[in-house]
């Protein structure tokens, strides 16, 4: 199989995995991942209490990248792979009507979640685009902050999910993102196991591998740091330590 193909395979597995979780309106909860969604206390009580039952309870995450990015008022936030638009949602209230938010995903079931979901709060500051993280449907320069949560790990192209960050980001703007990342490298034979991809398990990222990839792309003060309160992932995958991390670094201007 070509890199080609093989990355179209895994982005058509992900894709049907993620949709039938829209359309069920499900959480990660119910497949035996490691959810940590609203009632694993990871979001603000305030904020999950102001939003309707079926949007806080929708949650795929791996964690509270927006609880994280120091979002102000006024601000342009742009979340990827933003699913449910829960971390959008929360995200329109921190920078207020004068900020804005974009979500872009992949999957239109879960865009017409969001959308709708949007127009029930009457949030006009929040947008939902279609679109790949490796090819994000946004002008240069234009983003204040980046946020994602467990999506990055889904991408069969991470140097071109860097690069489009960095593309994207104004300089000194910063990006705060949760995700599933590896003691050491994931082994190939796991890597081509599509459902360990969309379990969020075989893509993920080797500390290194993070902190190289940024450094390559233009990143500074840089920091990876491991939920206190994370859930072991042996059980997904054995071989290779798994652990839920929040990644913080900054475009060099």
């Amino acid at each position: 199989m070509s890199a080609e193909d093989s990355s179209n395979s895994i982005l058509a597995a992900v894709r049907l995995h993620y949709a039938a979780h829209a359309v069920q309106g499900d959480s990660c909860c119910g497949d035996g991942g490691d959810c940590c969604g609203p009632e694993a206390g990871v979001y603000p009580v305030d904020e999950i209490t102001a939003l309707p039952d079926d949007v806080a309870g929708f949650s795929l995450g791996c964690g509270n990248a927006v609880g994280e990015a120091g979002l102000r008022a006024g601000e342009t936030v742009l979340d990827l792979g933003s699913g449910g638009g829960l971390e959008c949602f929360i995200a329109a209230r921190r920078v207020g009507e004068g900020g804005r938010v974009i979500g872009v995903d992949m999957t239109p079931e879960m865009l017409d979640r969001a959308r709708a979901a949007a127009g029930r709060m009457g949030l006009a500051n929040v947008e939902f685009r279609e679109g790949l993280i490796e090819s994000l449907p946004v002008e240069t320069a234009t983003v204040d902050v980046i946020i994602s949560n467990c999506v990055i790990n889904l991408s069969p192209n991470k140097p071109a999910v860097l690069a489009e960050m960095q593309r994207v980001l104004k300089p000194g703007g910063r990006l705060a993102i949760s995700d599933v990342v590896a003691r050491d490298a994931v082994p190939d034979e796991f890597r081509r196991d599509m459902s360990l991809w969309s379990s969020c398990a075989s893509g993920a990222l080797s500390i290194v591998e993070w902190e190289q990839g940024l450094l390559e792309f233009g990143f500074e003060d840089i920091r990876l740091a491991a939920r206190a309160d994370d859930d072991s992932w042996s059980a997904v995958l054995p071989e290779t330590e798994l652990f839920s991390a929040l990644i913080t670094a900054r475009k060099r201007e």
